[in-house]
């Protein structure tokens, strides 16, 4: 299997960031890749709340996914779109929503990010992800004609219990779209996800967001793929644009052969405290 990720600095104008995403696909193809992975929220990226509202609507009726769709069908590309900002969650707020979307621009899997970030940064940023948006409820794997892919978006990789429900269902890669801070991205990003690799014994591929954006926020870049053994198989830096990486399936076999962590694994039963 041949992946293409597209590292981006998605904007305020999602016809913009349409374009480029078609853009992506058709450079994607044009690389020999079977599937590209898309950041997270790469139809719009503005953290105010107020002119982002008039962009945004229902999955039915939104221009940056029904793009895509027309693309994947155009190019013959399966597509894991990293997430869109969505109508249609609980209590009139938002949801964090991704795709997969298969090379006849059908929707094979859809999947809202559980975990939100509500966090107060040292370096003064404050985010409230729960404030707009209504978490998910349910994992998600999706079956590709190479691999099942168990879906995830950024904060959820510091939750392992999830990426251990996903290779519990047989997840063999996974897709961790993202659009990380600076900060948190120089402190865990490579560690976090080389150990989501290592101890699910799957493949990891990370689509972010890169730079300084038209919303003022800044994102760290660094799209990842890693593969079971936890080795680094593409690191994009901070730069725009594709890059490619081969999957071996046969790695994944192997190195769970080696190393049988998810054959061993118990059910964890209450905590006794001793004093």
């Amino acid at each position: 299997m041949r992946i293409a990720v597209l590292q981006s600095r998605t904007g305020i104008d999602p016809e913009a960031n349409a374009a480029r995403l078609v853009a992506a696909m058709a450079e994607a193809k044009a690389g020999g890749a079977d599937m590209l992975f898309t950041p997270e929220m790469s139809g719009l990226l503005d953290q105010d709340r107020k002119r982002a509202a008039e962009h945004l609507s229902e999955e039915g009726d939104d221009p940056v996914l029904a793009s895509v769709r027309t693309a994947a069908r155009d190019h013959g590309l399966w597509v894991h779109l990293g997430s869109l900002a969505l109508k249609g969650g609980s209590g009139g707020r938002l949801v964090n929503r991704g795709f997969v979307i298969d090379d006849l621009g059908s929707i094979r899997a859809r999947y809202d990010k559980m975990h939100l970030f509500d966090v107060d940064l040292p370096t003064g940023e404050s985010w409230r992800e729960s404030a707009a948006y209504a978490p998910g409820e349910r994992s998600v794997i999706a079956t590709t004609p190479w691999a099942r892919i168990g879906l995830s978006i950024c904060y959820d990789m510091r939750f392992p219990d999830l990426y251990r429900a996903l290779s519990d269902a047989g997840a063999e890669i996974l897709s961790v779209p993202a659009a990380f801070t600076v900060p948190t991205g120089k402190a865990h990003w490579h560690v976090l996800l080389r150990a989501r690799a290592v101890e699910a014994g799957a493949f990891v591929v990370a689509a972010g967001q890169t730079g300084r954006h038209e919303d003022g926020r800044a994102t760290f870049g660094h799209s990842l793929v890693v593969d079971p053994w936890g080795e680094v198989l593409l690191d994009m830096g901070e730069s725009e644009g594709i890059g490619f990486a081969d999957i071996d399936m046969d790695r994944l076999t192997d190195v769970r052969a080696r190393v049988p962590a998810l054959r061993h694994r118990r059910p964890i039963g209450a905590v006794e405290t001793c004093s």
